[in-house]
């Protein structure tokens, strides 16, 4: 296994919309397992393949408490959106920055493991957030897309300010 570069924000392959998965084999495992790894060390509670510029539709999350509970979806598809809600977001691709973000509150997800094997799941609170943000990503969509424009100026100069400084660095 392998630690895999996250992409930042505002990175233009960031935006690239994922292609679907065809055939889940070798090289897609070994792509959820550096996924993982990548993930749980950064630390996080979900990846997508986009992140690590990987234009797949492949998912990695795990919201445990014990961080033992790897969910992997492959070719996601939300087929039920209910409800809303509005709950405080950050991503591993925006590092340090945390806003509200309304989103659905439960959702019930159609994908296939990384054995190949298809199922639905639904999924509320955290999961169902989870779930959302990290589809956006396969959609070329970082959660700061969903705030006001100021707000993503105010992000985007924070953000250029800290690579200015590590650059310097």
């Amino acid at each position: 296994m392998a630690l895999l570069e996250i992409l930042e924000y505002p990175d233009p392959r960031l935006f690239t919309k994922a292609q679907p998965v065809e055939r889940i084999d070798a090289s897609v495992q070994r792509l959820v397992e550096d996924m993982a790894e990548t993930m749980y060390a950064a630390p996080g509670i979900g990846l997508a393949a986009t992140q690590v510029n990987v234009h797949r539709r492949v998912i990695v999350i795990d919201v445990s408490e014990e961080r033992d509970a790897l969910l992997v979806l492959i070719n996601p598809e939300l087929i039920v959106i209910e409800g809303e809600r509005v709950s405080e977001e950050g991503c591993l691709s925006v590092p340090g920055i945390y806003e509200p973000v309304r989103r659905a509150a439960r959702v019930v997800v159609r994908a296939t493991n990384q054995h190949a094997e298809p199922f639905e799941l639904a999924a509320e609170d955290m999961l169902a957030v989870c779930i959302q943000h990290e589809i956006d990503h396969l959609e070329g969509r970082v959660f700061v897309d969903k705030l006001s424009q100021l707000k993503r100026s105010r992000i985007r100069a924070r953000l250029q300010k800290r690579d200015r400084v590590r650059a310097s660095a």
